[in-house]
């Protein structure tokens, strides 16, 4: 059996090994808020539909999962999924002046058509979702105005246009959407005065000007020396955040990396008795990464088929007159010597020296990364820089 986190790890993972088939240069979304979005689906799928989603998103490992939507089961088992969400967004919710994470769901529904109240009340009850309706028979371009400018107010402005013109229509009946954005500091925050132009290997053969941070700190850091990788974890202030940076040895080392990484590995990896402090020589270049994705195809390859085109929906809506059309996703995010900023939206349409002996951490080539909320050991959002 896996927890929640653990199974947000693993659809990470998936995704990531789907998106990077297409995609040569950076990678960054949040697996967790693409969950959140789909799960809320799962809450009123049934049958083929609903194992489907659960198996993509790794429900089924999930101590008390348990299927089906709203008609038939009021989804109230101790230990169930939804249980487990709830308790997590509960957690992510929990006012802090160390940073700022605000997480929100909401759910429009077209207001003509009959859903189920029962989902509707377990949509708020455990996505603390508020529901809205909308018409998008008679104005879908201006329904899909109203969803935009929410999700915009929710992360900051950085997320423009989730759904693009044209993207809802008239036949629209139910949008899903999920927001997630966060604003933390270092604990240890670097000196402006530090940062100089370094170069930053693409490959082995080409490099390009970077600004690039510079500190020397104690931080949770590992080598592995059979996957020729060196990770290191740096905290928000706080500590309830950390950025992890998954560094290859080798400049042209990411692709070695990226094939051999797995959920459990990664895990295993990034566990509390495989990092040891140390004082690290730590380079990290200021980056910014804005992505939009359709994961319509990449979802259908992971497995979630019936949701498209033969779907059961009826724990929504007591019929099965639902598909889903749409799964699109916007993320950006920004590390500057003061902290990161970082946003995304989903729609559903070693040891220990005492002398001065430093591990250098140079990130002037390809690496992944990603930031997590330790308590509850969830990946809010993952990525990987090619280019910064």
């Amino acid at each position: 059996m896996i927890s929640l986190g653990e199974a947000i790890t693993h659809f990470a993972v998936d995704l990531f090994q789907q998106i990077r088939q297409s995609k040569e240069e950076n990678i960054f979304y949040s697996p967790f808020s693409i969950t959140s979005a789909l799960a809320m689906t799962s809450l009123g799928a049934q049958g083929q539909t609903a194992s489907e989603i659960e198996k993509v998103l790794h429900f089924n490992g999930i101590t008390g999962s348990t299927r089906g939507g709203a008609t038939n089961d009021p989804v109230e088992k101790s230990g169930n999924v939804h249980h487990q969400f709830q308790n997590l967004l509960t957690e992510l919710k929990k006012p802090t002046d160390a940073y700022e994470l605000k997480v929100a769901n909401r759910l429009y529904a077209e207001k003509e058509f009959p859903f189920l109240q029962e989902y509707i009340d377990n949509v708020k009850k455990f996505y603390l979702a508020s529901a809205e309706s909308a018409d998008f028979v008679h104005a879908a371009e201006k329904s899909r105005k109203m969803i935009n400018s929410w999700v915009e107010s929710q992360t900051n402005e950085k997320i423009k246009e989730l759904f693009p013109e044209n993207s809802i229509d008239s036949s629209t009946i139910l949008v899903l959407v999920n927001a997630v954005y966060f604003k933390g500091k270092w604990l240890q925050e670097f000196k402006k005065e530090n940062t100089v132009e370094e170069k930053f290997w693409l490959n082995k053969d080409t490099s390009k000007s970077v600004q690039m941070m510079k500190q020397t700190s104690r931080f949770n850091f590992t080598a592995l020396q059979n996957m020729q990788v060196k990770i290191l974890e740096i905290p928000y202030k706080g500590k309830e955040l950390s950025m992890v940076v998954l560094l290859p040895d080798e400049v042209d080392g990411l692709q070695k990396l990226e094939d051999q990484l797995t959920a459990e590995k990664l895990i295993e990896w990034t566990s509390p008795q495989n990092m040891k402090e140390g004082l690290v020589d730590l380079h990290l270049p200021r980056f910014k990464v804005e992505e939009s994705y359709d994961l319509k195809d990449t979802l259908t390859a992971l497995g979630m088929v019936a949701a498209f085109n033969s779907a059961d929906f009826s724990g929504m809506t007591g019929t099965r007159d639902l598909v889903v059309s749409k799964v699109v996703h916007k993320s950006f995010v920004e590390v500057n010597e003061e902290g990161t900023e970082a946003t995304a939206a989903t729609g559903i349409s070693m040891t220990y020296s005492s002398g001065p002996y430093y591990d250098s951490f140079h990130c002037n080539h390809p690496f992944l990364f990603f930031i997590k909320h330790n308590k509850t050991n969830t990946i809010l959002f993952y990525g990987r820089v090619s280019s910064p």
